[in-house]
């Protein structure tokens, strides 16, 4: 089988090719690296081909042509970033600079990176659709849930999105506890980076109570974000991105007087990262020890622990392994049949109440040979739905109007964030981003 990596020399690819080095059953036997970032392309393959050694590990190929690209494949995972650090940089700043939030898929920041991503995967659905309509896409490329909403409208069910978040949670209590992931059923619900774990179930028992009544998540990211003792009033685990929902001033301030917007502190990292790794026959600890980086400086902007215990000396396992390994094993359960049970963004058809039918929504999905599907969970409840809602709003009028172009549906989209405290903030901003980023409403 083969396998199309988009943005295949992104600073993220190792940790895919990583995942596919350590199952030997994923069936891949060719990977294609595309990208139009050429110059990064050759040291990356040079990295997988360092990383492999004298495994038998997938064949490397780059590829330039995005036709090419995504002819005759089994699978494709995407992970662009258009416009590069840069526009993260200027996502994150205009926003700051009127007093609002400025973060990659959060509030305006992640709103004005869809408008600009948008046309840009809608191109790409269809050419996979014309090129491999057998293909089945993984998209890591964010914001996750709003595109992996709008390539259902080319692709259908041959999509789903996934995010190492709530799975990287589960996984961390598992290890805490002692037993295998596995072994654990999560209830968690929520759109791409605004859930809630609700329930933890360990033998036909919610162990999430007992847990929160004690110390054992005291070190926890999500206690260090929200507090111990709020996370006992709520009796459930938010998504670490619902911070800046519920300490929306303080994440403001907070990455105000930062020196460094974390889009800035990395484009100044992988600018160095690629710099460098040309010249280095050490590759891999080159990769190893900015990852560990990276991993350690995770939201530290708002004061967050990370939730591996990365500072910078440690083994690097950080969030990024915990994607690529959901997308290995969904390529697993897909092409070998078997079943499997994550947490994925998918089509909602009824798993969650009170959500439209066709909305991609974040809970856990029976993956099978027949593709991606929800299941049924409990109705969040008041704070969440109307939360969720308002959220799925905002994203559909942005896929509105990335789709036909229509300024008028993306002042909606903005004005009706949570995020965005006033209208006339909302003019601001879609007039600033304009301004920084030329062209920005072209119909896909």
């Amino acid at each position: 089988m083969r396998l199309a990596v988009l943005g295949g020399g992104g600073f993220r690819v190792p940790h895919v090719y990583k995942a596919l080095l350590s199952d030997p059953d994923h069936g891949i036997d060719e990977v294609v690296l595309y990208d139009t970032a050429v110059e990064r392309l050759e040291p990356m393959r040079q990295l997988l081909l360092q990383m492999s050694g004298a495994a038998a590990g997938p064949r490397i190929g780059v590829e330039t042509e995005l036709d090419r690209a995504v002819t005759d494949v089994d699978f494709v995972f995407s992970a662009i970033r258009v416009g590069g650090l840069a526009g993260r940089v200027l996502d994150e700043r205009v926003a700051l600079d009127l007093g609002v939030l400025g973060q990659e898929t959060t509030g305006p920041g992640g709103l004005a990176y869809a408008l600009r991503t948008l046309p840009v995967m809608l191109t790409i659905a269809e050419r996979i659709r014309e090129r491999s309509p057998q293909a089945f896409t993984i998209n890591f490329t964010n914001p996750a849930g709003i595109i992996t909403e709008a390539l259902q409208g080319v692709l259908g069910d041959r999509v789903a999105g996934i995010c190492d978040t709530p799975i990287g949670l589960g996984r961390r209590v598992a290890e805490r506890v002692g037993v295998a992931p596995e072994s654990l059923e999560l209830d968690y619900v929520g759109l791409n980076h605004l859930g809630w774990m609700r329930r933890i179930v360990l033998d036909g028992k919610d162990i999430l109570p007992e847990l929160l009544a004690s110390d054992l998540l005291a070190d926890f990211e999500e206690a260090s974000l929200f507090g111990l003792d709020r996370l006992r009033r709520w009796g459930a685990i938010p998504n670490e991105y619902l911070y800046y929902y519920y300490f929306t001033r303080e994440a403001v301030q907070s990455i105000r007087a930062s020196a460094q917007t974390r889009g800035e502190y990395l484009a100044d990292q992988q600018s160095r990262f690629f710099e460098d790794v040309v010249g280095t026959d050490d590759k891999i600890g080159l990769w190893n020890r900015t990852v560990t980086a990276r991993s350690g400086s995770y939201m530290a902007e708002v004061g967050a622990t990370h939730a591996s215990g990365h500072e910078g000396e440690n083994d690097p396992e950080p969030e990024d392994d915990g994607y690529a390994g959901v997308a290995v094993s969904v390529m697993r359960a897909l092409s070998r049949g078997e079943e499997a049970t994550m947490i994925l963004n998918v089509r909602n058809s009824g798993a969650v109440n009170g959500m439209p039918d066709d909305a991609v929504v974040e809970v856990p999905a029976q993956v099978t040979r027949a593709g991606a599907h929800a299941l049924p969970v409990a109705s969040p409840d008041l704070h969440q739905l109307g939360l969720m809602q308002q959220v799925k709003s905002v994203e559909r009028h942005i896929i509105e109007a990335a789709r036909t172009g229509d300024r008028t549906e993306a002042l909606r989209g903005f004005a009706e964030h949570p995020l965005v405290d006033s209208v006339r903030v909302a003019e601001q901003l879609l007039v600033g981003y304009e301004a920084a980023m030329p062209g920005l409403f072209k119909p896909a």
